[in-house]
């Protein structure tokens, strides 16, 4: 697993912005598994972290989660997407983070030769939210068409709680980060 300190470092590296001032001001950050290369695993093998500043003293949560599709065709290319998440109904369901501005896919049109195919990136994707899929699922399967998905049920619920409580703060806009494990440093 990662610290909130080799995550923060990858980020910088990266040149992506990290915030750091004001309680609840929330880092979101997903980790792809870079030790699967692009084989498609159907597996929950990624992580989804957030980190933010608590009456000045730093927590950082780091949940099971994929960042890739079970059987869709897109996967959000790893960079910063900066104020394009708004909390708002996951298929009119629940709250949940939710695409409201443009990001890049790459997308695979032929996923039963068990590859990601990264030719060419796309930038017509619609609803790449982050939400959960069922109380503690297995495989992802159709939980994600490109979404980034918790793997379990009460993770994603804490995880909005810390949402939520940014939002009171800042309003209803988040930047999501995707980055790769191999850039995070032991």
């Amino acid at each position: 697993m990662f610290t909130r300190e080799q995550v923060q470092e990858a980020m910088k590296d990266l040149g992506y912005r990290y915030f750091e001032k004001g309680d609840f001001n929330v880092n979101v950050i997903g980790i792809r598994n870079s030790s699967t290369g692009n084989r498609v695993t159907n597996r929950f093998d990624d992580w989804m972290t957030i980190s933010f500043k608590e009456n000045g003293v730093w927590k950082f949560y780091s949940y099971a989660c994929t960042t890739d599709n079970g059987d869709g065709t897109a996967r959000l290319v790893p960079q910063q997407y900066g104020g394009c998440y708004i909390v708002r109904k996951h298929r009119g369901l629940y709250d949940a983070l939710c695409q409201d501005r443009e990001v890049k896919v790459y997308r695979d049109f032929n996923l039963k030769d068990g590859t990601y195919d990264e030719s060419k990136i796309y930038t017509d994707a619609a609803g790449i939210n982050i939400h959960m899929a069922g109380e503690d699922s297995t495989f992802v399967n159709n939980w994600s068409e490109g979404c980034q998905v918790f793997k379990r049920k009460k993770d994603f619920l804490e995880f909005m709680s810390f949402v939520k409580k940014a939002m009171e703060l800042y309003g209803n806009r988040f930047t999501y980060t995707l980055i790769e494990s191999k850039n995070i440093k032991a």
